[in-house]
């Protein structure tokens, strides 16, 4: 590049519109206290901050079917995501298979994910009644929970996980 064509190039770059320094990038828009009500929960594997619902396995089939079957396959398996069934035994082997059954140590957790981000394209379409109907058919698939057993705030953190015990809390405080 010729020295005359490098100076004019930055003397373009100078002039270039800069916003000014008060101006915001407007981006999104600005939630009122109730719509981030909505938005901001936290469940605890002890169950605080789950909401009120039930759901059977027997429910969940319907709702997996309608809005999991095309990412996790048949039965929690096979499909182009992550498997959710399977792998009990494995987390101690060279090749640990990590699904809900195997590796979660929480059912709330499970719930909490559900809730948050699934289905992956529409996460927050799914009522709680259907939160808790496709936790527990999750939870019926790894063997965990009878597929006629109620999931409520109440039965949820009850729900032991094969792996509950799996996993050491190794913060110290200062």
């Amino acid at each position: 590049m010729s020295m005359s064509r490098h100076a004019v190039l930055c003397a373009g770059l100078l002039v270039i519109p800069v916003a000014a320094a008060d101006e915001t990038p407007r981006l999104g828009e600005a939630l009122d206290a109730h719509s981030l009500a909505d938005l901001d929960y936290t469940v605890l594997p002890n169950g605080d901050g789950l909401p009120a619902g039930s759901g059977t396995a027997a429910d969940g089939a319907l709702v997996y079917r309608a809005h999991c079957l095309g990412c996790h396959g048949e039965a929690g398996s096979g499909g182009v995501n992550d498997t959710l069934v399977g792998g009990h035994g494995s987390l101690a082997t060279e090749n640990p298979i990590k699904t809900v059954g195997s590796y979660w140590p929480y059912a709330t957790t499970l719930f909490d994910y559900v809730r948050r981000a699934m289905p992956y394209q529409t996460p927050g379409v799914l009522t709680n009644d259907e939160i808790y109907a496709v936790t527990a058919y999750v939870l019926f698939l790894n063997g965990i929970v009878a597929e006629d057993e109620r999931l409520t705030a109440e039965s949820l953190p009850d729900v032991l996980m094969p792996n509950r015990d799996g996993f050491v809390w190794d913060h110290v405080p200062e």
